[in-house]
């Protein structure tokens, strides 16, 4: 089979398309999956660039935590899969012994390990893993909207600490595939006004098709202004940043109204810092909420994409084959895509 490896981020080519022998037997709780789809995800870029990602990278390694594809074959101990069977992967693996996952916290554990940052993943034609991680989706469910359970199921978790209620507004910043989904979950909660912060306009307009009830452009617009306007109220009730820069942060903390919550939501750099406003935070009574990951959402991201009820396949914007992996980080960069997309079999 082939795999693009990733060699570093020091090393040029930073990927190398390897034929990789398939395993002649598999562990009574392995799975051997034939991948069709894999997100390129934010974490694969600053992964690229040398940053950390949700745990240690050591090259030379397979990429790709958001993929789906087909169970070509079973261990002897597998229950619950069989070839043929379309499945989606949870690429996060916990050891059940730390503090974090015994306090039920397993989104902190101290080894977490996962498939496509420091095992092999989803840029392969094949993808050897425990049967936990598999998660068997429609088979009508196009490969590309499976692979998005994984992103799909981070936003998940992001929704649910931002604690929404019906009625309530809610302000997206950042209108990339993470954001164009928290437009669609806010909506599902009942929000009553949910606008999106965005200075492109693909995703400007394509936010809007997707449930927003406004879309403002932050360099063109005063965003506290736009939002007094749109929601007849000092900021909003609930902010999602879903950009992962510090002045991204501090427009999230200008525009959450009295009493706001805030989820920062992306991925930062290790070294970013962002300015606190403490008389904001103190006088508006403000909560401040970081997320990260998927703990025990992963089941649920499969039954929203096998329910129909969230629209995915528009943020698929570009795809690409392993030859090719370079331009797809480089186009998941882009303000020319929102979601981009390895075909491994091509």
């Amino acid at each position: 089979m082939k795999g693009a490896f990733f060699l570093g981020a020091d090393q040029s080519p930073k990927f190398q398309v390897r034929e990789v022998a398939l395993p002649q037997s598999l562990g009574p709780h392995e799975v051997l999956v034939k991948n069709m789809a894999c997100g390129v995800c934010g974490t694969d870029v600053h992964i690229y660039h040398g940053h950390k990602g949700s745990a240690e990278v050591k090259p030379p390694v397979v990429l790709g935590h958001e993929f789906a594809g087909v169970v070509e074959a079973v261990g002897s101990g597998v229950r619950d899969l069989a070839p043929g069977d379309h499945v989606a992967l949870d690429p996060n693996m916990y050891c059940g012994l730390c503090r974090p996952c015994r306090m039920g916290r397993k989104q902190n554990c101290e080894a977490l390990y996962a498939l496509g940052v420091n095992t092999n993943g989803g840029f392969a034609q094949y993808t050897l893993c425990p049967d936990t991680q598999c998660f068997r989706v429609d088979q009508a469910l196009p490969f590309d909207v499976a692979a998005m359970a994984e992103p799909l199921a981070c936003a998940v978790h992001g929704i649910d600490l931002a604690g929404i209620v019906p009625g309530q507004s809610v302000l997206i910043i950042g209108g990339g595939t993470i954001g164009l989904l928290m437009v669609q979950l806010a909506r599902l909660k009942g929000a009553s006004c949910v606008l999106l912060s965005e200075p492109v306009e693909l995703r400007r307009k394509l936010g809007v098709e997707l449930g927003a009830d406004g879309a403002i452009d932050p360099m063109g617009e005063d965003l506290s202004q736009r939002i007094g306007e749109l929601t007849g109220q000092e900021g909003t009730d609930v902010v999602i940043e879903c950009v992962g820069k510090p002045f991204a942060v501090e427009q999230a903390l200008k525009c959450a109204g009295r009493g706001g919550h805030i989820v920062l939501f992306s991925v930062p750099e290790p070294e970013a810092v962002a300015t606190l406003p403490l008389f904001d935070v103190y006088s508006k009574e403000l909560s401040i909420t970081g997320s990260i990951i998927n703990p025990d959402t992963h089941q649920r991201a499969v039954n929203l994409l096998n329910s129909g009820r969230l629209n995915i396949q528009p943020l698929i914007t570009h795809t690409f084959d392993l030859n090719h992996m370079d331009e797809a980080i480089h186009m998941q960069m882009s303000a020319e895509s929102v979601k981009v997309t390895v075909h491994p079999q091509d």
